[in-house]
């Protein structure tokens, strides 16, 4: 089990700004050597705290001029529908993202498209014809930002 400390959520801070910062920079910004970074982070990755790295694109160097947010509300409660239907959105690649919502709607969805008739396509292809859909609900995106932070805590936290 790996406990995280205040020396690892900075350093966790640093690579959510910039995953592709050096070892030796990180080192400098959190006060710490550059072989204790490279092994704090070796346990971050092994304990699945630190999940990835990842770069991010305009969605327009892929076509993408239009992004939704997709409602889903579940026909049935059942495992077996929940993980077919997530087993599904993984599958598309429209689908940047999704989230397991408690309440009235069961999944929001984040798509992208190059158009709306490719949204519309899309909606009517991959969601409304599924078994497992009762009710869906399109809002589109007019603008999106993602934060890299997370909450402020001194709370470590355990890993098995």
């Amino acid at each position: 089990m790996y406990t995280i400390d205040a020396q690892d959520r900075k350093i966790l801070r640093q690579l959510m700004q910039d995953a592709s910062v050096s070892f030796k920079e990180v080192a400098s910004a959190v006060g710490l050597a550059t072989s204790t970074v490279y092994e704090r982070v070796r346990r971050l990755r092994d304990s699945g705290l630190l999940l990835g790295q990842h770069a991010e694109v305009a969605p327009a160097a892929f076509g993408v001029n239009l992004q939704a947010m997709l409602f889903v509300q579940l026909s049935t409660h059942s495992v077996e529908a929940f993980e077919t239907f997530q087993t599904h959105l993984e599958g598309l690649d429209a689908v940047l993202g999704f989230y397991n919502m408690a309440g009235k709607q069961d999944f929001a969805i984040h798509l992208a498209a190059t158009d709306a008739d490719q949204l519309r396509e899309m909606i009517l292809h991959d969601f409304t014809s599924r078994p497992e859909v009762q009710f869906l609900e399109t809002n589109l995106i007019f603008e999106h930002r993602r934060f890299h932070r997370l909450p402020q805590s001194d709370e470590g936290y355990s890993a098995a």
